[in-house]
């Protein structure tokens, strides 16, 4: 059990609760022209950010746990880092220890699913995100699994790839599976194996939904890789021309596909004692494919008949529900969260997003965990996302999310509140510049309401992100800085997210001199934790990254 924080007599709690407000995908751009954040007309924003403390925070690479600074942050890994306090290594660089050292290699379930393939002579499939993007999974762990099932006498593979164009270039995906089609040519060429490509299709057409937003797209890709069904090509590039051409969708919005040899038969669905694992390392769009495979009560979607299979994911994806069932790597320990520090000192707290990030401002933020830790202290609020294009509705439900924090602030009811817009990620994520400029003016709005309300009860707000987006809308050449074009002479479009710094403001309408007006420089999301410990008139825990506030009073640390 988690000791409580320590009282700072030095710090004044203010009256009104303290509010973190996470703009996801909201950073401070690079270059002027793409970035949507600055275009847009956020005169509330503006205001907070003119005239109180603020600095810059790191949301990528080594700050937020990735290996490298060249790695681009993304929600999960952000909000881990928020609500935790501190850096821990994430799913890339676990995966990339595990594989270097062997230890995946060595583990049961590896063991379980190779020996399952080669005693019986069944298929090993891998389904997942087919790109280098290091968001929910790498090429690169992909090739090193069938090398290695290959070395250990696997005789038939199935590649089943689903389609980036999101955390990589919108329309990339030839530029992976040409070279990797060369490379299972190389493994083939031996004569031992026979290891393909099966299906495909978008990320946000089929499989990879989350948060059960929109279980059609799971049941879209059980159809495609399970079954085997679907529109037919001889090969991946065949298709992925064809589609282009006649929907003009980038690759994430790309049709399911199926490869076939003779156009009737597919060439990899899955059978009866086959092996699967789904090769992403990240969990929120890997727990309803896991719950399609494992599942007995599954009411979801008509499944048709289940094949019995031995299924794994990369990492556990739920600890608490212990999904999936196998694993291949060990996902990080993290405990003694903020959530669990505030719940021990009597901290009540609210959480809430709409669908689309509420796992981020739950699971994520209390260190992958499902569940509170205390029911009487915690509310969780989950707003339904609308299951259409972000793109057509840009405004997403950050208003009902706003209503409802609103009534929080002046409610009395809670010390510490939660919240993520996820407009300027998912939006963002469209690659539609002018649906971003919407997206962040009707976030915008929601923000003044949140800024009036917090002064109306003496509160504080504090204003960050978990990483950036909109902020980088153009595909730039990183050496001379200028846009590139696609072969129309069109500005190419990003839909990744950026290397860019986030804000951090705090609002604090009641200030009465504890801290420095000027914030610390040079330090990452983590910070927000001890920031927000802070805030409440506590201690950070001593191994809590270093708040931005410079305060006034030397207190010792617990």
């Amino acid at each position: 059990m988690t000791d409580g924080l320590v009282r700072n007599p030095g710090f004044k709690r203010r009256r009104g609760p303290l509010v973190l407000m996470i703009m996801d995908g909201v950073g401070y751009g690079k270059y002027t022209e793409g970035d949507a954040v600055l275009a847009a007309h956020t005169p509330n924003l503006d205001a907070l950010g003119a005239s109180n403390p603020k600095t810059r925070l790191k949301a990528h690479g080594k700050a937020v746990g990735l290996p490298d600074d060249s790695d681009m942050g993304n929600s999960e890994v952000g909000h881990n880092a928020i609500g935790c306090g501190r850096v821990f290594s994430q799913g890339a660089m676990l995966v990339n220890h595990s594989i270097e050292s062997g230890e995946m290699f060595r583990g049961k379930a590896w063991r379980d699913l190779m020996g399952n393939c080669t005693a019986n002579n069944t298929t090993l499939h891998f389904v997942g995100l087919f790109s280098d993007g290091n968001v929910h999974s790498h090429m690169n762990h992909l090739k090193a699994m069938l090398e290695q099932a290959m070395k250990e006498g696997v005789k038939k593979a199935r590649v089943h790839t689903l389609l980036d164009g999101r955390d990589v270039p919108e329309t990339s995906a030839l530029d992976y599976v040409r070279p990797f089609e060369e490379f299972l040519s190389g493994l083939n060429s031996g004569g031992c194996c026979d290891y393909r490509i099966a299906s495909g299709g978008g990320r946000m057409v089929i499989t990879m939904d989350r948060y059960g937003a929109n279980w059609d797209m799971v049941r879209k890709g059980w159809d495609t890789h399970v079954k085997g069904e679907g529109r037919m090509f001889a090969t991946s590039e065949e298709a992925i021309l064809k589609l282009r051409a006649e929907t003009g969708a980038i690759d994430q919005d790309l049709p399911p596909y199926v490869i076939s040899d003779d156009g009737k038969n597919p060439v990899g669905p899955v059978r009866d004692g086959d092996s699967v694992i789904f090769f992403n390392f990240r969990g929120d769009r890997g727990l309803e494919i896991s719950a399609a495979f494992e599942d007995d009560d599954f009411a979801h979607f008509d499944r048709g008949r289940r094949p019995e299979v031995l299924y794994a994911g990369m990492m556990e994806y739920d600890g608490d529900l212990k999904v999936p069932k196998r694993y291949l790597v060990e996902p990080p320990c993290i405990e003694r969260t903020l959530g669990e520090f505030f719940c021990a000192s009597g901290v009540r707290q609210l959480a809430i997003s709409e669908t689309q990030k509420f796992g981020h401002v739950t699971y994520f933020f209390n260190g992958n965990r499902s569940g509170m830790f205390d029911k009487t202290l915690e509310t969780y609020v989950e707003v339904p996302s609308d299951i259409v294009p972000f793109e057509q509705r840009p405004w997403m439900k950050c208003a009902e999310i706003t209503d409802k924090v609103c009534e929080a602030v002046l409610s009395g009811k809670y010390d510490f509140i939660r919240l993520n817009y996820p407009n300027g990620d998912m939006v963002g994520h469209t690659g539609n510049y002018d649906a971003v400029l919407v997206a962040m003016g009707a976030m915008d709005i929601q923000i003044g309401r949140v800024v009036k309300a917090v002064a109306a009860v003496g509160g504080v707000l504090v204003v960050s992100a978990d990483h950036g987006n909109s902020d980088d809308m153009y595909e730039h050449d990183k050496k001379t800085g200028e846009i590139l074009l696609d072969e129309n002479g069109n500005k190419r479009r990003k839909t990744s997210h950026s290397l860019n710094p986030v804000p951090c403001i705090i609002y604090d309408p009641e200030f009465n001199g504890e801290y420095a007006p000027e914030l610390k420089e040079g330090l990452g999301i983590s910070s927000l934790a001890a920031t927000c410990v802070e805030l409440l008139g506590f201690i950070p825990p001593a191994d809590y990254d270093r708040s931005v506030l410079q305060l006034a009073l030397t207190t010792e640390e617990s």
